[in-house]
């Protein structure tokens, strides 16, 4: 065979080896401090820190063959330690598109941001320090005055911010004079650190300390300018004294606007709405939009009732903006405050006895309808049997308010999974007489309560 055959077989031989030959594997470590945490990713418990695991090697980079493995959807490590602040890692890039020396596109792929990903964990006690300005269950009967608009603004800005990383623009508030900022989880992801930026001009380093693996919310700590500095903080709003038609003010920091600026609508909707995801959520028309994510949305009072957290993008329609609630915010914040005090929904005015309303049948579930299925949520010290039971609520007329146990939960229809023992439920509906009816809901039994509401005399 003459030479130039023979280099030209070697470059057939090349090509074929580049676009043939898979890719070998390579491992991917995590760390932390202290040692023995548990890593989870996507969810799933993986190991203990030290933890290594090994991965193909198309995905830390990008691959040189067709058939090379690569991940096709980004992944993130949970590293948690009984006693310390959970920490959330995203551990990818990406999505970045895969298309071969030809033009063609092969779809998305992300990649491992490095080999080897370290954790520090932040002891609970000496991160969730200070108190929180929640309502008070042991004293119910003071509501705060109402404010103008401008008093509203001038008494809530302080306690905004702004939170920059890298790539990313939102908002947050301060729950406590320590430092620890509410803001949404898709804000904080990305980065332990970030920049906070506050309406006086300040700039402090802020340290993402927690992440609710269901909700979109997160906790951010930032550090005080000083030993003895206190920041400001918002109060948080009871959930029950959240009505429709209420005026409220949004502030935060939308992108490509001027930073710390107020919009204001009303409250349009309560209750829960599985396309947005899970919790309780407030719809407004406030106008939302990127940059405004973690901010206050605040009441007539200067309270907070909820994280201002998206909005509805679809042709047509405008809007329509959603915040989680102050109820779920209050949810993860007992879990670093177990002091604290989370009211029961229900109001002196809604906690009567019993109506007059025509009585409903409780029967065995024959299919559940095409509405949102939710699971509320309960102290862990409730006494009920362990296990859950499905409930399917509906009423006449249709949108009454449901307080389970002095627990707001949404609006009729509804389906709820509910812990196995008695539950005491009311319904409130306009211009009618509250409906109330206790229910004993049998472990994995599936039950329909319908709620008949009689007219006003």
């Amino acid at each position: 065979m003459t030479q130039p055959s023979l280099n030209r077989l070697s470059v057939i031989v090349s090509l074929i080896l580049c676009f043939v030959a898979p890719s070998s594997a390579e491992s991917l470590k995590i760390t932390s401090t202290p040692p023995g945490a548990s890593v989870e990713l996507d969810g799933a418990l993986a190991g203990t820190t030290p933890f290594e695991k090994s991965f193909p090697g198309g995905y830390f980079h990008r691959t040189h063959t067709a058939i090379g493995q690569r991940l096709e959807h980004p992944l993130v490590a949970r590293v948690s330690l009984t006693g310390y602040a959970t920490r959330e890692i995203q551990l990818t890039d990406g999505p970045m598109e895969w298309i071969d020396l030809h033009g063609h596109n092969h779809g998305q792929y992300w990649l491992f941001k490095s080999d080897h990903f370290h954790a520090d964990l932040d002891p609970v006690a000496s991160t969730f320090t200070g108190t929180v300005a929640a309502p008070d269950s042991a004293r119910p009967a003071s509501p705060r005055p109402e404010l103008s608009m401008e008093e509203t603004v001038r008494r809530a800005k302080p306690a905004v911010v702004c939170l920059k990383s890298l790539d990313s623009l939102g908002s947050g508030f301060f729950v406590t004079d320590t430092g620890i900022v509410a803001t949404n989880a898709h804000v904080a992801r990305g980065g332990a650190s970030l920049l906070a930026l506050l309406p006086s001009g300040v700039q402090l380093q802020a340290k993402v300390v927690y992440i609710d693996a269901d909700l979109d919310i997160a906790l951010v700590k930032v550090a005080p300018p000083s030993s003895n500095f206190v920041f400001p903080l918002l109060p948080l709003a009871d959930l029950s004294s959240i009505r429709q038609g209420d005026a409220v003010l949004a502030i935060g920091s939308p992108g490509d606007a001027m930073l710390f600026s107020v919009t204001k609508g009303i409250v349009s909707a309560v209750g829960k709405f599985a396309s947005a995801g899970p919790g309780t959520w407030i719809q407004t028309d406030a106008p939302i939009n990127p940059g405004n994510s973690g901010g206050p949305l605040l009441n007539s009072r200067g309270e907070v009732i909820g994280l201002n957290t998206q909005k509805l993008i679809k042709k047509n329609v405008t809007g329509i903006g959603f915040a989680l609630s102050s109820a779920d915010l209050l949810a993860v914040l007992h879990r670093f405050y177990p002091a604290l005090s989370v009211p029961p929904a229900t109001t002196a005015e809604s906690s009567g006895h019993p109506s007059d309303a025509q009585d409903s049948a409780i029967l065995p579930s024959s299919g559940a309808p095409a509405i949102s299925e939710s699971t509320v949520s309960f102290p862990t010290s409730t006494s009920s049997p362990e296990g859950f039971g499905q409930l399917t609520i509906t009423s006449d007329p249709d949108a009454a308010e449901v307080f389970v146990d002095g627990k707001f939960v949404g609006n009729t229809p509804a389906i709820l999974k509910l812990p196995a023992g008695p539950h005491l439920f009311l319904f409130k509906s306009p211009n009618r007489p509250d409906y109330s009816r206790t229910v004993e809901v049998p472990k994995s039994s599936k039950l329909t309560l319908k709620a008949l509401f009689d007219s006003l005399p």
